[in-house]
Protein backbone atom coordinates (compact mmCIF):
# COMPACT_ATOMS: atom_id res chain seq x y z
CA UNK A 1 0.00 0.00 0.00
CA UNK A 2 1.11 4.07 -0.53
CA UNK A 3 0.39 6.25 1.66
CA UNK A 4 0.21 9.83 1.05
CA UNK A 5 2.09 10.64 3.67
CA UNK A 6 5.39 9.81 2.89
CA UNK A 7 5.81 6.18 4.13
CA UNK A 8 4.74 2.79 2.02
CA UNK A 9 3.25 -0.26 4.45
CA UNK A 10 3.08 -3.65 3.10
CA UNK A 11 1.40 -6.52 4.94
CA UNK A 12 2.61 -9.99 4.46
CA UNK A 13 1.06 -13.03 4.40
CA UNK A 14 2.33 -14.26 7.78
CA UNK A 15 1.08 -10.78 9.11
CA UNK A 16 4.54 -9.46 9.36
CA UNK A 17 4.16 -5.24 8.54
CA UNK A 18 6.69 -3.99 6.68
CA UNK A 19 6.80 0.19 6.27
CA UNK A 20 9.64 2.14 4.88
CA UNK A 21 10.36 5.65 4.25
CA UNK A 22 12.31 6.41 1.25
CA UNK A 23 14.95 9.29 1.80
CA UNK A 24 17.28 9.27 -1.54
CA UNK A 25 19.28 12.47 -0.37
CA UNK A 26 21.59 10.13 2.37
CA UNK A 27 23.75 7.01 2.02
CA UNK A 28 22.31 5.45 4.74
CA UNK A 29 19.68 3.21 6.47
CA UNK A 30 18.16 2.86 9.47
CA UNK A 31 16.07 -0.85 10.02
CA UNK A 32 14.38 -1.77 12.66
CA UNK A 33 12.80 -5.12 14.21
CA UNK A 34 10.19 -3.73 16.51
CA UNK A 35 7.88 -6.59 18.20
CA UNK A 36 4.46 -5.51 20.22
CA UNK A 37 6.29 -7.48 23.59
CA UNK A 38 6.72 -5.56 26.52
CA UNK A 39 6.87 -5.20 30.52
CA UNK A 40 3.10 -4.50 30.84
CA UNK A 41 2.89 -8.07 29.37
CA UNK A 42 4.27 -10.39 32.38
CA UNK A 43 2.59 -11.61 35.07
CA UNK A 44 4.81 -11.07 38.85
CA UNK A 45 6.48 -14.20 38.55
CA UNK A 46 7.85 -13.09 34.97
CA UNK A 47 8.59 -9.71 35.80
CA UNK A 48 12.19 -9.01 33.46
CA UNK A 49 11.57 -11.37 31.29
CA UNK A 50 11.51 -9.35 28.22
CA UNK A 51 13.91 -7.09 29.08
CA UNK A 52 16.28 -10.33 30.03
CA UNK A 53 15.38 -11.64 26.42
CA UNK A 54 16.05 -8.60 24.44
CA UNK A 55 20.06 -8.98 25.95
CA UNK A 56 19.72 -12.90 25.05
CA UNK A 57 19.12 -11.82 21.27
CA UNK A 58 22.60 -10.48 20.91
CA UNK A 59 24.02 -13.59 22.39
CA UNK A 60 23.57 -15.50 19.45
CA UNK A 61 20.86 -17.46 17.07
CA UNK A 62 20.53 -20.19 14.81
CA UNK A 63 22.85 -19.39 12.17
CA UNK A 64 25.26 -16.78 13.87
CA UNK A 65 26.94 -16.39 16.81
CA UNK A 66 27.20 -13.91 19.39
CA UNK A 67 30.94 -13.30 18.23
CA UNK A 68 29.96 -13.36 14.15
CA UNK A 69 27.17 -11.30 14.75
CA UNK A 70 29.68 -8.33 16.46
CA UNK A 71 31.86 -8.85 13.63
CA UNK A 72 29.56 -8.43 10.97
CA UNK A 73 28.25 -4.98 11.93
CA UNK A 74 31.64 -3.87 12.82
CA UNK A 75 32.66 -4.67 9.19
CA UNK A 76 29.87 -2.72 8.23
CA UNK A 77 30.75 0.29 10.68
CA UNK A 78 27.29 -0.02 11.43
CA UNK A 79 25.39 0.70 14.76
CA UNK A 80 23.30 -1.79 16.09
CA UNK A 81 21.25 -1.91 19.62
CA UNK A 82 18.00 -2.59 21.24
CA UNK A 83 15.38 -1.33 23.80
CA UNK A 84 12.38 -2.72 25.79
CA UNK A 85 9.74 -0.55 26.96
CA UNK A 86 6.19 -1.45 28.90
CA UNK A 87 4.76 -1.92 24.99
CA UNK A 88 7.60 -2.90 22.56
CA UNK A 89 10.92 -4.24 22.19
CA UNK A 90 13.15 -3.36 19.10
CA UNK A 91 16.50 -4.80 17.75
CA UNK A 92 17.63 -1.65 15.69
CA UNK A 93 20.91 -0.53 13.43
CA UNK A 94 22.00 1.58 10.89
CA UNK A 95 24.34 1.06 8.55
CA UNK A 96 25.51 2.54 4.66
CA UNK A 97 22.47 1.02 1.99
CA UNK A 98 24.85 -1.88 0.45
CA UNK A 99 24.62 -3.62 3.54
CA UNK A 100 20.99 -3.89 3.84
CA UNK A 101 20.71 -7.61 2.74
CA UNK A 102 22.76 -8.70 5.16
CA UNK A 103 21.85 -6.98 8.49
CA UNK A 104 18.11 -7.82 7.68
CA UNK A 105 19.42 -11.40 7.18
CA UNK A 106 21.12 -11.46 10.62
CA UNK A 107 18.85 -9.23 12.72
CA UNK A 108 15.83 -11.51 11.72
CA UNK A 109 17.69 -14.77 12.81
CA UNK A 110 18.63 -12.49 15.70
CA UNK A 111 14.96 -11.61 16.49
CA UNK A 112 12.82 -15.13 15.80
CA UNK A 113 15.47 -17.89 16.34
CA UNK A 114 17.67 -16.87 19.34
CA UNK A 115 19.96 -19.89 20.14
CA UNK A 116 19.55 -19.38 24.23
CA UNK A 117 23.55 -18.88 24.18
CA UNK A 118 25.31 -17.97 27.24
CA UNK A 119 21.94 -17.17 29.35
CA UNK A 120 23.64 -17.79 33.23
CA UNK A 121 26.67 -14.65 32.36
CA UNK A 122 23.95 -12.50 30.71
CA UNK A 123 21.48 -13.20 33.50
CA UNK A 124 24.21 -11.75 35.81
CA UNK A 125 25.02 -8.80 33.64
CA UNK A 126 20.96 -8.08 33.65
CA UNK A 127 21.28 -7.98 37.57
CA UNK A 128 23.87 -5.75 37.70
CA UNK A 129 21.86 -3.44 35.79
CA UNK A 130 18.93 -3.90 37.83
CA UNK A 131 21.31 -2.75 41.09
CA UNK A 132 22.53 -0.29 39.23
CA UNK A 133 19.23 1.47 38.77
CA UNK A 134 18.39 0.81 42.63
CA UNK A 135 21.60 2.91 43.45
CA UNK A 136 20.23 5.64 41.57
CA UNK A 137 17.38 7.52 43.57
CA UNK A 138 16.54 10.21 40.73
CA UNK A 139 15.78 6.76 38.51
CA UNK A 140 14.80 4.93 41.10
CA UNK A 141 11.88 7.16 41.75
CA UNK A 142 10.13 7.10 38.16
CA UNK A 143 9.59 3.56 39.19
CA UNK A 144 8.03 4.30 42.55
CA UNK A 145 5.84 7.01 41.07
CA UNK A 146 4.51 4.13 38.37
CA UNK A 147 3.94 2.10 41.52
CA UNK A 148 1.57 4.47 43.13
CA UNK A 149 0.35 5.90 39.99
CA UNK A 150 -0.60 2.42 38.49
CA UNK A 151 -0.29 -0.12 41.34
CA UNK A 152 -0.04 -3.86 41.36
CA UNK A 153 -0.85 -3.59 37.12
CA UNK A 154 2.13 -4.42 35.08
CA UNK A 155 2.67 -0.94 34.35
CA UNK A 156 3.79 -0.22 37.57
CA UNK A 157 6.40 -2.41 37.42
CA UNK A 158 9.86 -1.41 36.55
CA UNK A 159 10.80 -2.56 33.05
CA UNK A 160 14.10 -4.06 33.76
CA UNK A 161 12.45 -6.27 36.40
CA UNK A 162 13.48 -8.51 39.36
CA UNK A 163 16.80 -9.46 40.47
CA UNK A 164 14.51 -13.14 41.68
CA UNK A 165 12.46 -13.56 38.47
CA UNK A 166 15.68 -12.75 36.05
CA UNK A 167 18.18 -14.68 38.48
CA UNK A 168 15.89 -17.87 38.63
CA UNK A 169 13.94 -18.73 35.34
CA UNK A 170 14.76 -21.09 32.97
CA UNK A 171 15.50 -21.61 29.30
CA UNK A 172 12.75 -23.52 28.99
CA UNK A 173 10.43 -20.25 30.12
CA UNK A 174 12.62 -17.91 28.11
CA UNK A 175 12.06 -19.90 24.84
CA UNK A 176 8.32 -20.41 25.73
CA UNK A 177 7.69 -16.43 26.71
CA UNK A 178 9.39 -15.89 23.12
CA UNK A 179 7.60 -18.68 20.98
CA UNK A 180 4.44 -17.16 22.60
CA UNK A 181 5.32 -13.43 21.85
CA UNK A 182 7.51 -12.90 19.18
CA UNK A 183 4.54 -13.95 16.73
CA UNK A 184 4.46 -12.54 12.92
CA UNK A 185 1.08 -10.67 13.98
CA UNK A 186 3.46 -8.83 16.60
CA UNK A 187 6.08 -7.77 14.49
CA UNK A 188 6.47 -4.71 12.27
CA UNK A 189 10.15 -4.14 9.90
CA UNK A 190 10.41 -0.36 9.74
CA UNK A 191 13.46 1.12 7.68
CA UNK A 192 13.99 4.63 6.60
CA UNK A 193 16.90 5.85 4.20
CA UNK A 194 18.13 4.84 0.44
CA UNK A 195 15.54 2.29 -0.28
CA UNK A 196 13.15 0.61 -2.12
CA UNK A 197 10.32 -0.19 -0.62
CA UNK A 198 9.70 -3.52 -2.70
CA UNK A 199 13.20 -4.66 -2.14
CA UNK A 200 13.27 -4.49 1.46
CA UNK A 201 9.73 -6.17 1.28
CA UNK A 202 11.54 -8.97 -0.82
CA UNK A 203 14.35 -9.62 1.43
CA UNK A 204 11.87 -9.46 4.63
CA UNK A 205 9.89 -12.20 3.25
CA UNK A 206 13.29 -13.59 2.32
CA UNK A 207 14.75 -13.03 5.90
CA UNK A 208 11.95 -14.04 7.96
CA UNK A 209 11.21 -17.49 6.75
CA UNK A 210 11.56 -21.08 7.43
CA UNK A 211 12.40 -21.28 11.27
CA UNK A 212 10.06 -18.50 12.67
CA UNK A 213 7.26 -18.78 15.31
CA UNK A 214 4.34 -19.82 13.30
CA UNK A 215 1.14 -17.58 12.62
CA UNK A 216 -1.65 -17.67 15.66
CA UNK A 217 -3.53 -15.49 18.04
CA UNK A 218 -2.06 -12.32 18.96
CA UNK A 219 -3.03 -11.93 22.91
CA UNK A 220 -3.71 -8.46 24.42
CA UNK A 221 -2.16 -7.19 27.52
CA UNK A 222 -4.37 -6.66 30.38
CA UNK A 223 -6.07 -3.94 30.43
CA UNK A 224 -5.04 -0.22 32.01
CA UNK A 225 -6.49 0.13 35.39
CA UNK A 226 -9.10 2.73 36.27
CA UNK A 227 -8.33 5.50 37.45
CA UNK A 228 -7.96 4.76 41.38
CA UNK A 229 -7.30 6.92 44.40
CA UNK A 230 -4.07 8.87 43.88
CA UNK A 231 -1.38 7.16 46.55
CA UNK A 232 1.75 7.93 48.24
CA UNK A 233 5.11 5.53 47.91
CA UNK A 234 7.86 6.45 50.34
CA UNK A 235 11.46 4.46 48.95
CA UNK A 236 13.54 4.77 52.19
CA UNK A 237 17.34 5.13 51.14
CA UNK A 238 20.67 7.03 52.49
CA UNK A 239 20.49 10.13 49.77
CA UNK A 240 21.93 13.68 50.02
CA UNK A 241 18.91 15.03 48.18
CA UNK A 242 15.58 14.07 48.27
CA UNK A 243 13.72 12.99 44.84
CA UNK A 244 10.27 13.02 44.42
CA UNK A 245 7.66 13.22 42.01
CA UNK A 246 4.10 13.89 41.49
CA UNK A 247 2.31 12.85 38.75
CA UNK A 248 -1.32 10.61 37.76
CA UNK A 249 -2.41 8.65 34.57
CA UNK A 250 -2.42 10.59 31.23
CA UNK A 251 -3.74 9.89 27.77
CA UNK A 252 -3.10 7.41 25.34
CA UNK A 253 -0.93 7.51 22.59
CA UNK A 254 -3.67 7.78 20.15
CA UNK A 255 -5.35 10.41 22.04
CA UNK A 256 -6.18 13.66 19.93
CA UNK A 257 -5.31 15.67 22.30
CA UNK A 258 -1.56 14.15 22.56
CA UNK A 259 -0.17 17.66 20.36
CA UNK A 260 -1.83 20.05 23.39
CA UNK A 261 0.03 17.66 26.18
CA UNK A 262 3.23 18.24 24.36
CA UNK A 263 2.11 22.07 24.29
CA UNK A 264 1.42 21.82 27.96
CA UNK A 265 4.51 19.74 28.96
CA UNK A 266 7.06 22.40 27.47
CA UNK A 267 5.36 25.07 29.26
CA UNK A 268 5.15 23.61 32.19
CA UNK A 269 8.52 21.84 33.15
CA UNK A 270 10.22 20.80 29.27
CA UNK A 271 12.03 23.75 28.71
CA UNK A 272 14.70 25.98 30.18
CA UNK A 273 11.90 28.70 29.75
CA UNK A 274 9.09 26.26 31.42
CA UNK A 275 7.24 27.62 34.51
CA UNK A 276 8.92 25.07 37.09
CA UNK A 277 12.42 25.63 35.45
CA UNK A 278 12.31 29.15 35.86
CA UNK A 279 10.60 29.46 39.32
CA UNK A 280 12.14 26.51 41.17
CA UNK A 281 15.83 26.55 39.34
CA UNK A 282 16.22 29.85 37.98
CA UNK A 283 14.30 32.49 40.93
CA UNK A 284 15.21 30.10 43.85
CA UNK A 285 18.05 27.62 42.97
CA UNK A 286 15.60 25.17 45.02
CA UNK A 287 17.11 22.57 42.99
CA UNK A 288 19.65 21.35 40.11
CA UNK A 289 17.31 19.16 38.07
CA UNK A 290 13.69 20.01 37.88
CA UNK A 291 11.29 19.28 34.81
CA UNK A 292 7.94 17.48 33.84
CA UNK A 293 7.51 14.77 31.59
CA UNK A 294 4.86 12.14 30.55
CA UNK A 295 4.21 8.84 28.98
CA UNK A 296 1.74 7.43 26.22
CA UNK A 297 0.85 3.83 26.35
CA UNK A 298 -1.89 1.74 24.05
CA UNK A 299 -4.88 2.82 25.84
CA UNK A 300 -3.40 5.24 28.70
CA UNK A 301 -0.85 7.40 29.95
CA UNK A 302 1.01 9.34 32.78
CA UNK A 303 2.28 12.41 33.82
CA UNK A 304 4.74 13.64 36.02
CA UNK A 305 6.98 16.21 37.95
CA UNK A 306 10.07 15.70 39.08
CA UNK A 307 12.54 17.53 40.95
CA UNK A 308 15.46 16.69 43.38
CA UNK A 309 16.40 19.07 46.09
CA UNK A 310 18.05 18.49 49.29
CA UNK A 311 16.46 17.28 52.49
CA UNK A 312 15.81 21.22 55.00
CA UNK A 313 14.45 22.47 51.06
CA UNK A 314 11.68 19.63 50.57
CA UNK A 315 8.81 21.85 51.92
CA UNK A 316 9.91 25.30 49.79
CA UNK A 317 10.24 22.53 46.60
CA UNK A 318 7.01 21.41 47.15
CA UNK A 319 5.42 24.46 48.29
CA UNK A 320 6.46 26.02 44.60
CA UNK A 321 5.61 23.14 43.05
CA UNK A 322 2.00 23.26 44.32
CA UNK A 323 1.74 26.95 43.49
CA UNK A 324 2.28 26.21 39.50
CA UNK A 325 -0.10 23.22 40.07
CA UNK A 326 -2.83 25.41 41.27
CA UNK A 327 -1.91 27.99 38.49
CA UNK A 328 -2.10 25.86 35.77
CA UNK A 329 -5.94 25.48 37.56
CA UNK A 330 -6.88 28.63 37.97
CA UNK A 331 -5.00 30.84 35.51
CA UNK A 332 -5.44 31.48 31.54
CA UNK A 333 -2.18 31.00 29.33
CA UNK A 334 -0.44 33.99 27.99
CA UNK A 335 -0.55 34.25 24.14
CA UNK A 336 3.76 34.52 24.54
CA UNK A 337 3.66 31.82 26.31
CA UNK A 338 1.87 30.08 24.56
CA UNK A 339 3.36 30.47 21.11
CA UNK A 340 7.09 30.03 22.44
CA UNK A 341 5.56 26.47 23.86
CA UNK A 342 4.50 26.05 20.08
CA UNK A 343 7.17 26.60 18.31
CA UNK A 344 9.46 24.81 20.64
CA UNK A 345 7.70 21.45 20.12
CA UNK A 346 7.77 22.49 16.52
CA UNK A 347 11.48 23.23 16.24
CA UNK A 348 11.98 19.65 18.79
CA UNK A 349 9.93 17.57 16.74
CA UNK A 350 11.82 18.58 13.11
CA UNK A 351 15.20 18.51 13.98
CA UNK A 352 13.99 14.89 15.92
CA UNK A 353 13.24 13.72 12.32
CA UNK A 354 15.76 15.01 10.25
CA UNK A 355 18.15 11.53 11.14
CA UNK A 356 17.32 7.88 8.89
CA UNK A 357 17.44 6.57 12.84
CA UNK A 358 15.02 9.00 13.61
CA UNK A 359 12.10 8.25 11.01
CA UNK A 360 12.52 4.44 11.20
CA UNK A 361 11.82 4.78 14.91
CA UNK A 362 8.25 6.82 14.41
CA UNK A 363 7.42 4.61 11.79
CA UNK A 364 7.97 1.40 13.87
CA UNK A 365 6.37 2.62 17.25
CA UNK A 366 3.66 4.24 15.37
CA UNK A 367 2.60 1.16 12.85
CA UNK A 368 2.94 -1.19 15.70
CA UNK A 369 0.71 0.56 18.18
CA UNK A 370 -1.56 1.61 15.85
CA UNK A 371 -1.21 5.24 15.34
CA UNK A 372 -1.29 7.14 12.28
CA UNK A 373 1.52 8.07 10.77
CA UNK A 374 1.73 11.68 9.99
CA UNK A 375 4.05 13.87 7.83
CA UNK A 376 6.44 16.58 9.66
CA UNK A 377 3.78 19.26 7.92
CA UNK A 378 0.95 17.61 9.53
CA UNK A 379 2.45 17.34 13.21
CA UNK A 380 3.22 20.89 12.51
CA UNK A 381 0.01 21.89 11.56
CA UNK A 382 -1.20 20.01 14.92
CA UNK A 383 0.84 21.88 17.20
CA UNK A 384 -0.26 25.00 15.19
CA UNK A 385 -3.98 24.17 15.99
CA UNK A 386 -3.37 23.76 19.75
CA UNK A 387 -5.24 26.55 21.47
CA UNK A 388 -4.60 28.57 24.99
CA UNK A 389 -8.07 26.62 25.78
CA UNK A 390 -7.12 23.18 24.94
CA UNK A 391 -3.90 23.41 26.97
CA UNK A 392 -6.34 25.08 29.73
CA UNK A 393 -8.59 21.77 29.92
CA UNK A 394 -5.95 19.77 29.46
CA UNK A 395 -4.17 21.01 32.63
CA UNK A 396 -7.24 20.99 34.33
CA UNK A 397 -7.62 17.37 34.05
CA UNK A 398 -4.20 15.77 34.34
CA UNK A 399 -2.70 18.29 36.91
CA UNK A 400 -5.43 19.14 39.56
CA UNK A 401 -3.45 18.58 42.70
CA UNK A 402 -6.10 16.15 44.30
CA UNK A 403 -5.70 13.60 41.54
CA UNK A 404 -1.76 13.23 41.66
CA UNK A 405 0.24 10.48 43.44
CA UNK A 406 3.41 10.96 45.63
CA UNK A 407 6.56 9.56 45.77
CA UNK A 408 9.71 9.71 47.03
CA UNK A 409 13.05 8.67 47.55
CA UNK A 410 14.92 9.59 50.72
CA UNK A 411 15.44 9.29 54.70
CA UNK A 412 12.95 10.68 56.14
CA UNK A 413 9.29 9.77 55.23
CA UNK A 414 7.24 11.40 58.06
CA UNK A 415 9.17 15.03 56.89
CA UNK A 416 8.13 14.11 53.05
CA UNK A 417 4.87 14.31 54.32
CA UNK A 418 4.57 17.42 56.14
CA UNK A 419 5.83 19.18 52.88
CA UNK A 420 3.53 17.52 51.12
CA UNK A 421 0.56 19.01 53.09
CA UNK A 422 -0.14 22.34 51.39
CA UNK A 423 -0.05 20.37 47.71
CA UNK A 424 -2.63 17.32 48.84
CA UNK A 425 -3.67 17.18 52.17
CA UNK A 426 -6.01 14.13 51.84
CA UNK A 427 -2.57 12.46 50.24
CA UNK A 428 -0.55 13.73 52.96
CA UNK A 429 -2.72 11.76 55.78
CA UNK A 430 -3.13 8.87 53.88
Amino acid sequence: MTDDNGHRLTELDSGVRVVTEAMPSVRSIALGLWVRVGSRDESDGQAGISHFIEHLLFKGSQRFASTEIDEIFDAMGAEINAGTSKETTSVYARFLDRHLERALEVMGDMVLRPAWADVDSERQVVIEEIAMYEDEPSDKVHDVLARAVFGHHPLGRPIVGAAEVVGSVAVEGLAAYHKRCYRPGRLVVAAAGDLDHERVVELVERALEDGGPPPGPVSEPDAAPANGRPTLRFHSKATEQVHLCLGGPGIARGDDRRFALRVLDTLLGGSSSSRLFQEVRERRGIAYSVFSYFGEFVDTGEVAIYVGTRPDRVGEALHVLGTELQRLQDESVGPAELERARENVKGRTALGLESTQARMHRLGSSVLTGVPVLTPDEIVARIDAVTAEDVESLARELFDPERLSAAAVGEDEDAFRTALEPVSPTLAAA
